[in-house]
């Protein structure tokens, strides 16, 4: 991907970015990057911008430590645009955010399912059953995954496809108590499913 290949007629001979995150697919921020930013994010494998208000060069995450770490870049059928995918280290808004977009989880309802189980462990509120399966562990909640799995395939064998549903809906809440249990999020395991994807895509900036 070259700098000179760019059109950059309609933004003043910058090329705004797109960045989103290469695990959720959630858009982050927009900003806007000259030849040198476009070098640099290349060159060091973080985003760097061009400040158009401070008229100067900037690495998003040199204050806040939360840098923006490459995976790919995509350019658009204009080649006026580009999208950057990153994991990032932390929050991107200055708000404190993980995006500047107030846009939904992309995760959806799973995504809120893993939030409370998370809240559940650090809180371990009386009487929740997520609060008993965390106290007991992970061998505990391991055999309840195994147990649902089974479940939920007797069910897909019977053909009972309303039953399948149901029992998936256990297997899937077990399975995230034991990711969390593991430290594990839902992010980490898409993150893993998607690199073993784009093993055959060439790297950024090539």
């Amino acid at each position: 991907m070259d700098f000179d290949s760019f059109n950059l007629s309609k933004n003043g001979g910058l090329l705004p970015a797109i960045i989103q995150d290469a695990r959720s697919s959630k858009v982050l921020m927009l900003g806007y990057m000259n030849r040198e930013a476009f070098e640099k994010t290349c060159s060091e494998g973080v985003v760097s911008f061009w400040s158009r208000t401070r008229n100067c060069l900037w690495t998003k995450g040199e204050t806040s430590g939360n840098f923006l770490h490459v995976k790919d870049m995509y350019l658009d059928c204009d080649g006026d645009t580009l999208l950057v995918t990153v994991v990032p280290d932390g929050p991107v808004c200055h708000r404190g955010t993980t995006s500047c977009f107030d846009t939904p989880d992309a995760e959806g309802f799973i995504g809120e399912l893993a939030a409370l189980i998370q809240s559940r462990h650090q809180e371990l509120p009386a009487g929740s059953y997520t609060t008993k399966l965390f106290i007991k562990g992970a061998k505990t909640i391991g055999k309840k995954v195994c147990e649902e799995a089974a479940e939920a395939v007797i069910e897909a064998v019977d053909g009972n496809r309303e039953r399948f549903v149901y029992e998936t809906g256990d297997l899937l809440y077990h399975l995230l108590v034991l990711m969390e249990e593991m430290n594990v999020s839902l992010a980490d395991i898409q993150q893993e499913l998607a690199l073993r994807h784009r093993k055959t895509v060439p790297p950024a900036c090539e």
